[in-house]
């Protein structure tokens, strides 16, 4: 099996299909607008800022690999990507399809990309297409556990669930 197929797995688990974690795209739907800004303590991070956060990184990384850096989201730091818009329910549901749009247009550049491709530089980072989309993976099952642990602490898990 080639690096491409494992990535593009990998990818495809953090969002829509089932693999050793449930996929967010399940995780947050059914997630409400009180479950997706509610903190278990002040300084934790709500679902909602979690989901801006992956959103900003992956934005990010796709935005420079189209060498369209001009576009590319701006943070001070890494606190300030888990900043919210406006809280309302419109901008909450904005938020998960902007996630999803944006991770679904990362897996197609994937799939579409050569050998040279996936190892060749991205403009604004010290690693290629391949070591990128491997780290953000990581990075969203590590966020996407927190989402489902969220979750579960307001009762927002199902019981039974097929994963």
């Amino acid at each position: 099996m080639d690096v491409k197929t494992i990535l593009l797995q990998q990818w495809a688990s953090c969002l829509d299909k089932e693999d050793w974690f449930p996929p967010l795209e399940k995780v947050l739907e059914d997630i409400t607008f009180e479950q997706a800004v509610w903190k278990p303590v002040e300084g934790a991070h709500s679902i909602w800022e979690l989901v801006c956060h992956l959103l900003f990184y992956e934005k990010r990384f796709m935005m420079r690999f189209l060498g369209e850096t001009a576009n590319e989201p701006q943070a001070e730091n890494n606190d300030s990507t888990f900043r919210l818009p406006i809280e309302t329910l419109e901008n909450w549901k904005e938020t998960k399809q902007e996630y999803f749009y944006v991770h679904r247009e990362l897996g197609k550049i994937l799939a579409k990309s050569e050998q040279e491709d996936l190892y060749r530089q991205i403009p604004g980072e010290d690693h290629s297409l391949v070591l990128e989309l491997k780290s953000l993976a990581l990075h969203d099952a590590y966020h996407i556990g927190q989402i489902v642990f969220l979750s579960k602490m307001q009762g927002a898990w199902a019981g039974k669930r097929s994963f």
